[in-house]
């Protein structure tokens, strides 16, 4: 028996101790998030499945993950040997998780979660979507307390005050303006579980988290006290006078649940899908919820100046480290030692040299040749692909700087290519391009610009399956909402002040992949007689490959469009090169003609 199906026999040890007939994992933690601390990483250990999205879940006789595009080359090969069924989600004719439990069980049995890390808003959904059938939904213990001998604990990291002067904006001004926003939608109190919120909103930031430079806390927030749950432990004598400072009050992480049992008569602003059930239910009770898009997400995703001008610095250090690294690797490569693995290593290195540098913003996806193809794809040190002088190299790669996070991708040629490989490198670029150059009025949203990004590739009868624009944090998380760039529907408007990804691409199952991406700005163009209209202010400063461009392809304004780009990236890094870094970074921005 493989250790993954020895995992499910545990699990179904448990659930026959509880009488329950199926057991739900999600990928999140107790806040949410997206990259979470190995103590709640449950679904990944029940599964053996690494992506940072999916779904599992375990009946008494069968076991399913349901995951996206972005993971089904490696749900394929991880989940390999395992009990486990792929379910590829929002594919056409997947059958989702909803209607494959009602088949899978009858009139009276019970479904388990973890309340602690199930969003309110799913549970919700789940208990509407099954209580028709008489099948109940059952939020309990934590399984993997029990099953799960060899959990880590939770970290223990201490916590660091992030300055003003970085930040743009002093916390008590922030909760003044959340308070205030609250209120217009008669509530008197907010909720607050996700991470990056609170580490945005109180000025701390932390390690808790892999990737991410945050704290593990909730927060409370109303006109009578605003408190931070968190591991007192982790504050510092200085950290605890600038809270104070700011009118924050600390409460130890293990007093919440002794506060949410007190806590009556209030109006309380929370968002469901950014909440455990579990705190869902306590508030509930005794309180009115005022259920909507969290408004400090919607604030946090509008930057000040200061945090522009931070993501504008570290743009430049981030484009010194990939012009010394692209440098590195055309040098390297004909000795045939670089691998896909230790070519993000390098990456790092050179990040590591630049000022402000606190760690990758994600983990660095180098795939060359068929691993390109995986979206989300993760070189490991023992089996990642030796690179050779031939076919294209994807780098999807970020930072964080203590001024501003960054995340970007380029495809490059190593060496020959097909015409196939060059035409599709053309039309991400096009797709690239056209985004890039979009002008819109205010109150649009993702959803209706994101053809501009597929316009190219659709017209050639290729789609690719994920988002095409996400949002980033400032020296937090790089995957920010509430703003999106994607086929469906999002109801928040781009405005000035949000950054957005760019990232086309074009996906070649086992053959090669393409994705170009920079990061944008939103600014103001002008004004008419119809009103405000937008554009993007591209952020990234790193070359983009011209080897693999068919030129006919392009029209004259995108060549210009690269051509002015080509000139932007040459001006600002220039002046903190060498001269041999300069002659390189020259010769690979020439003018497209």
């Amino acid at each position: 028996m493989s250790e993954i199906n020895k995992r499910i026999a545990l699990l179904r040890e448990y659930m026959a101790e509880k009488n329950l007939q199926a057991f739900i994992i999600p990928s999140t933690d107790a806040h949410m998030s997206e990259y979470i601390p190995e103590h709640w990483e449950s679904r990944k250990w029940i599964s053996g499945f690494t992506g940072s999205a999916g779904t599992a879940v375990v009946t008494s006789s069968k076991a399913g993950l349901w995951t996206d595009s972005r993971y089904f080359l490696q749900a394929e090969a991880e989940l390999a040997g395992s009990d486990f069924l792929l379910f590829k989600d929002r594919i056409p004719g997947t059958i989702s998780i909803i209607d494959w439990l009602k088949n899978e069980l009858a009139a009276g049995d019970r479904i388990g979660i973890d309340g602690n890390v199930y969003s309110a808003k799913e549970a919700l959904r789940l208990q509407s979507a099954l209580e028709p059938e008489k099948i109940y939904l059952l939020s309990g213990d934590d399984p993997f307390e029990k099953i799960r001998t060899d959990r880590p604990a939770l970290p223990k990291n201490a916590i660091s005050s992030y300055p003003v002067e970085l930040a743009g904006e002093p916390a008590a001004r922030k909760i003044e303006r959340l308070l205030s926003e609250a209120a217009k939608a008669e509530a008197d109190s907010v909720w607050i579980s996700t991470l990056d919120t609170i580490a945005w909103l109180f000025n701390i930031r932390g390690t808790d988290v892999p990737y991410n430079p945050v704290v593990i806390a909730h927060a409370f927030l109303s006109q009578n006290e605003n408190i931070l749950f968190v591991d007192t432990d982790k504050i510092t004598p200085t950290v605890a006078e600038d809270l104070h400072r700011e009118g924050i009050k600390v409460m130890d992480y293990n007093l919440m649940d002794d506060f949410l049992a007190r806590t009556c008569n209030l109006s309380i602003h929370l968002d469901t899908n950014r909440l455990s059930f579990r705190i869902y239910k306590a508030l509930s009770e005794r309180n009115w919820i005022v259920d909507q898009l969290s408004v400090a997400d919607q604030l946090k995703s509008i930057k000040n100046e200061t945090e522009v001008e931070g993501f504008r610095r570290s743009m430049v250090r981030d484009g010194i480290a990939l012009t010394k690294f692209f440098r590195w690797l055309e040098k390297a490569l004909p000795e045939g030692h670089v691998t896909e693995h230790s070519a993000g290593v390098k990456l790092k290195e050179f990040r590591s040299e630049q000022s402000g540098f606190a760690g990758e913003s994600f983990p660095t996806i180098a795939g060359y040749g068929p691993n390109a193809a995986i979206v989300h794809y993760h070189p490991d040190a023992a089996d990642s692909l030796p690179l050779r002088p031939e076919g294209l190299l994807l780098v999807d790669s970020g930072g964080q700087y203590t001024d501003g996070t960054t995340d970007l991708t380029r495809t490059v040629a190593l060496g020959a290519l097909t015409h196939d490989m060059k035409r599709d490198y053309t039309l991400t670029l096009k797709g690239m391009i056209g985004l890039s150059k979009a002008v819109f009025p205010a109150g649009t949203r993702g959803s209706q610009i994101d053809i501009l990004a597929r316009k190219a590739i659709w017209e050639q009868g290729i789609n690719y399956l994920h988002g095409t624009g996400h949002g980033v944090g400032h020296y937090l998380n790089v995957h920010e909402g509430p703003q999106s760039i994607r086929p469906e529907e999002n109801p928040i408007a781009i405005c000035p002040g949000m950054i957005l990804t760019n990232e086309p691409g074009i996906y070649r199952d086992h053959a090669y992949g393409v994705r170009i991406e920079n990061m944008m700005l939103t600014t103001h163009k002008m004004t008419t007689s119809y009103g405000d209209f937008f554009r993007f202010e591209t952020l990234t400063l790193c070359y983009i490959d011209t080897h693999p461009i068919i030129k006919t392809m392009m029209t004259n304004e995108e060549i210009e469009w690269l051509n002015d780009y080509h000139r932007i990236v040459y001006e600002k890094l220039s002046p903190h090169l060498s001269d041999d870094e300069n002659k390189w970074l020259i010769h690979k921005t020439q003018p497209l003609t």
